[in-house]
């Protein structure tokens, strides 16, 4: 577009932002609706190429988007009210800044002659979203829409990928406007140097030790192919950081395990043991590290060859004796084409690593008294097709999960580093929507699950045959765990009372069953997997079994 007059179409402002989003390539958002952006859903009324999927929290339309935009590398968008609509939604704000997702999200304002005295739901957005997200700003003309949205996009996709906040003052929205259309955005990102790689290559062959840590957003399928065959072609052992174990297929034979909660000693004991440490995308955050342990800051224990895409990160809590600057793309084609090390000294250090994930990753009984999840992660692994996309949030009944499913593609993991419960089930529907071909499980604790059960009926209204496994125990069991380390026998605030999970399913006209048995989860799951609608199958499990490894008695 050149801004030639003829170009400059008066629109109102709210119709300049929704033909905005299209330029940018949008065709879904995720909203709860409300009077302060009116003039949006009505601009959204004959935009037939742009789906709206109408959600019954914020946070739990903020936490679809945010998965939306995992799954598709562009930003996804979502739309809420301003006041509550807006604290609502900075939950799935802040997992999208720390999980490097690009993110947008537009928050309705007030009108500008009511700014500045506590009008009705205001709040200043920029002060509110500013340490949460890369960018938040207000707009206050309507011809600005194309710049500042335009920037939004750009910001959101350069660089460290993250979130960006925009403020919609009503009036904005209806006032007219002559203004151009700006091009699509085009995103912004690094590309390693030859002395990069030339000392990246050098300080490999001077390893007899190394450990590769993937992890970060901004991977495409092709760039995680790249890297699955730099590993092969030099026997280096991948880790993924925390809930980022999708960038490889699992059954390679150079992955080595996932550094998170639930973390194996002896993968710990190998990642403290490596004489060269390769994080291609991470930022090494405290629960990839175990708590800054693994790996000490400022200045690691091995040298670090650090890559990010946002040079911010370069040095920002660990010292790298080599950083580098690049995309994730861009960085696994060039390693790709690196000369491969000659008979890597380090080979059986990888083969014995594997044979440690193979061991620690096999499915054995719990032991408990009752059926756990052990149990369902058994039955799980035997029948789920390597296409499958799994969700979960935040809980210890995450730690099956991450340590018994072995994931085989790409964006098949959706699970938020920052431990917001809730995520799952927001997740499933955003995942279903973008593959409707494929299986899509969520993992929910009891209470995990009661954070946004109401997302039930969006899968309904949209026809998504989503799988929900609750694990019930009757507690948080993160926090009783904690309690019993630090005040055992003190129990306070830890314990549940649950609604009955299978009728409350079928209050949504869904499917919903109660299983306590490998026998009785098994015939469920498999009627789940061929449902025409959402399933919902509560697990009643051992409440004593509180890891894989730990009992609480």
């Amino acid at each position: 577009m050149n801004g030639t007059m003829a170009e400059r179409r008066m629109r109102s402002g709210a119709q300049i932002l929704v033909d905005t989003l299209r330029i940018h390539g949008v065709d879904r958002i995720f909203c709860v609706p409300g009077e302060s952006y009116l003039a949006v859903l009505d601009a959204l009324h004959d935009a037939r190429d742009i789906q709206v999927i109408v959600c019954r929290h914020e946070g739990a339309a903020a936490n679809m988007a945010e998965a939306d935009g995992k799954l598709t590398g562009r930003p996804g968008v979502c739309f809420v009210t301003r006041g509550p609509g807006a604290t609502h939604a900075s939950v799935g704000v802040h997992t999208a800044f720390q999980d490097s997702t690009p993110m947008i999200l537009f928050v309705g304002q007030v009108k500008g002659a009511h700014r500045n005295r506590e009008a009705f739901q205001e709040i200043d957005y920029g002060q509110m979203f500013g340490p949460l997200s890369k960018w938040a700003a207000e707009i206050d003309d309507p011809a600005r829409v194309p710049e500042l949205v335009a920037r939004a996009f750009r910001t959101a996709m350069s660089g460290r990928a993250g979130p960006v906040v925009l403020a919609l003052p009503e009036d904005i929205l209806i006032a007219q406007c002559a203004i151009a259309d700006t091009s699509p955005y085009r995103a912004v990102r690094a590309s390693p140097s030859a002395d990069d790689l030339t000392e990246l290559r050098r300080l490999m062959t001077g390893a007899a030790r190394p450990v590769a840590i993937l992890g970060g957003s901004g991977w495409t399928e092709q760039a995680c192919a790249d890297i699955a065959a730099f590993a092969e072609a030099n026997a280096l052992p991948i880790t993924a950081s925390f809930r980022a174990q999708h960038l490889i297929d699992n059954a390679h034979p150079c992955y080595i395990g996932h550094l998170g909660f639930g973390l194996g000693p002896k993968l710990a004991a190998r990642v403290k043991a490596a004489d060269l440490l390769l994080a291609i995308g991470p930022r090494l955050g405290e629960a990839t590290t175990g708590g800054y342990t693994l790996i000490e800051p400022p200045v690691p224990h091995a040298p670090l060859i650090h890559v990010h895409a946002g040079v911010e990160e370069l040095g920002r809590v660990y010292q790298p004796v080599l950083g580098i600057n690049a995309g994730m793309p861009e960085i696994a084609a060039a390693l790709r084409r690196l000369p491969p090390i000659d008979r890597p000294p380090w080979q059986d250090w990888t083969s014995s690593a594997r044979a440690e994930y193979e061991e620690f990753s096999a499915i054995r009984s719990g032991g408990g008294e009752r059926f756990d999840a052990t149990g369902v992660m058994a039955c799980i692994e035997e029948r789920l097709p390597p296409e499958a996309i799994v969700t979960n949030g935040a809980g210890n009944f995450a730690i099956w999960v991450h340590r018994y499913h072995r994931y085989r593609r790409f964006r098949s993991q959706l699970a938020p580093t920052s431990g917001a419960m809730g995520y799952g089930l927001p997740a499933a529907v955003a995942a279903k929507l973008r593959n409707p071909g494929r299986p899509v499980i969520c993992f929910a604790g009891d209470g995990d699950f009661m954070m946004y059960p109401q997302e039930l009926i969006t899968a309904r209204r949209y026809g998504l045959p989503i799988i929900v496994i609750i694990l019930n125990n009757g507690m948080y069991g993160t926090i009783r765990m904690h309690q019993e380390a630090r005040y055992p026998g003190r129990i306070s605030g830890a314990d549940l009372l649950n609604p009955d999970f299978a009728a409350f399913a079928r209050s949504f006209g869904i499917s919903g069953e109660t299983v306590d048995g490998e026998e009785s989860f098994a015939a469920a799951f498999d009627r789940a997997l061929v449902s025409k609608v959402a399933s919902v199958i509560e697990v009643q499990v051992d409440p004593a079994q509180i890891t894989p490894d730990r009992r609480l008695d």
